[in-house]
């Protein structure tokens, strides 16, 4: 399909929501990045370091926007967050760009994760619901790769900018406001997603009876979406807490395993994203919708594994073994949990709570990611990689158990032919009219 200026429905809408992706991972490694330096500028502690981590866009800040946006996204419609959210989103990068002690940096760190969380349901699921149902993993890549580029370009540009230190730091910062801004004033022209849109206008008793009322509460009171919450909350759970730390402690890591120059740390990570970017485009957008999705899920998940242990195993072997490991987690990254997660989450829930369903996973993932980079850095300066490694390791394999055993089969299928077989009956009205047109 080619971009037409007039296609609010097609990749037009799918590229301008995916782009919130780019400025809101862009956010982490901004913030993974210039830690160091916040540290040494403002003589801040370890443990000062890991607050900042744990309440900013990587965990905590962004739990509590996915809460607060993912109803709202069910109440009062998709363009309602992805309007106003990223003007919170400027406001929290710009005072990140000029702040000037801890107190400032902590509430620009607050103030942008809460506006990350807010976005991500609203963008995956506005995404999925416009995507044809042959092409859904094919458009929910897109975010999945925007995703993937804002770390890549991010840790370009604080390799190129090392020099200037906290200044470079803060050019960072200024970059995903300017890009904010576009990606915002460009996302107007957009449409209200229309299956949401046909539900809000033609939303009937018999819907209300058979799927529940909107939101949290709707969400909760059918057994369905309970085992589903269980399902994709696990998946991303246990792959998060791994992935969480990487995103944004990834230097400290490399520092501990012997790799101390700060620009060749922000290389190999440039390395990782590139291997991400490479494997979600030819990877995850070419084949989930046309081969094995649970296949394709475990042989990334198995690469993550790998790569994590030819880490900590081979820790002696010098550049070479994080050279591996930077491709074997970058392919995986690609392929793995976060694509996977980001694509079932949305076809697994009713369109009444399927942005809440997604915000609350992303609260207790994120909560779950933020308690762990509370004590990351001193766990990583106490017990030493090795066994900060093991954790990891095992957290990555109960990630793959879970969605090597429960993958759902969902591919190929609408959203409204997913919701029929999963509530037992036509739920939106859509469904409902076509079921009656056929027959």
């Amino acid at each position: 399909m080619k971009i037409g200026a007039h296609s609010t429905t097609g990749w037009r809408a799918t590229i301008a929501v995916a782009m919130s992706n780019y400025i809101e991972a862009g956010s982490i490694i901004a913030i993974a990045t210039s830690l160091g330096f916040w540290q040494a500028a403002f003589g801040i502690s370890n443990f000062a370091v890991g607050l900042l981590a744990a309440l900013s866009a990587n965990a905590f800040g962004a739990a509590i926007g996915a809460i607060l946006g993912g109803p709202l996204c069910d109440r009062f419609g998709r363009k309602a967050i992805y309007t106003y959210d990223l003007l919170v989103y400027m406001v929290g990068v710009l005072l990140a760009a000029f702040a000037a002690n801890f107190t400032m940096l902590l509430a620009a760190f607050v103030i942008t994760g809460i506006a990350v969380g807010a976005g991500v349901p609203a963008s995956w699921t506005y995404i999925a619901e416009q995507a044809p149902s042959v092409e859904r993993a094919k458009h929910v890549g897109t975010a999945q790769l925007a995703w993937s580029v804002g770390p890549f370009i991010g840790f370009a540009l604080a390799a190129a900018l090392a020099p200037l230190e906290l200044l470079g730091s803060r050019l960072i910062f200024l970059h995903l406001f300017v890009v904010a801004a576009i990606v915002w004033w460009v996302r107007q022209g957009l449409a209200e997603s229309q299956i949401w849109a046909d539900e809000a206008v033609n939303e009937s008793r018999e819907l209300t009876s058979s799927v529940g009322v909107r939101g949290l509460r709707g969400l909760f009171s059918r057994k369905v979406n309970i085992t589903a919450l269980l399902f994709l909350g696990g998946i991303y759970l246990f792959w998060n807490t791994v992935a969480g730390q990487a995103g944004i402690f990834m230097p400290r890591v490399y520092d501990t395993a012997g790799l101390h120059s700060p620009v060749q740390q922000n290389l190999l990570q440039v390395l990782v994203w590139g291997c991400t970017v490479a494997a979600t485009y030819f990877g995850f957008m070419r084949y989930a919708d046309r081969v094995s999705q649970r296949a394709l899920y475990s042989f990334g998940a198995a690469l993550g594994i790998a790569g994590w242990i030819v880490l900590v195993a081979f820790t002696d072997s010098g550049i070479a073994t994080m050279l591996i490991f930077a491709v074997l987690w970058g392919v995986s990254s690609g392929i793995g949990a976060q694509a996977f997660y980001s694509l079932w989450a949305s076809e697994l829930f009713a369109t009444p709570y399927r942005a809440s369903a997604q915000g609350t996973m992303f609260f207790v993932v994120r909560t779950a990611t933020g308690l762990l980079s509370y004590f990351f850095p001193t766990m990583l300066a106490v017990i030493g990689l090795t066994w900060v490694g093991v954790l990891l390791v095992g957290l990555l394999t109960i990630a793959l158990i879970i969605g090597a055993i429960w993958a759902p089969k969902t591919q190929g299928k609408t959203l409204q032919q997913i919701e029929t077989e999963r509530y037992g009956s036509p739920i939106s009205p859509t469904a409902t009219t076509s079921s009656t047109a056929t027959a």
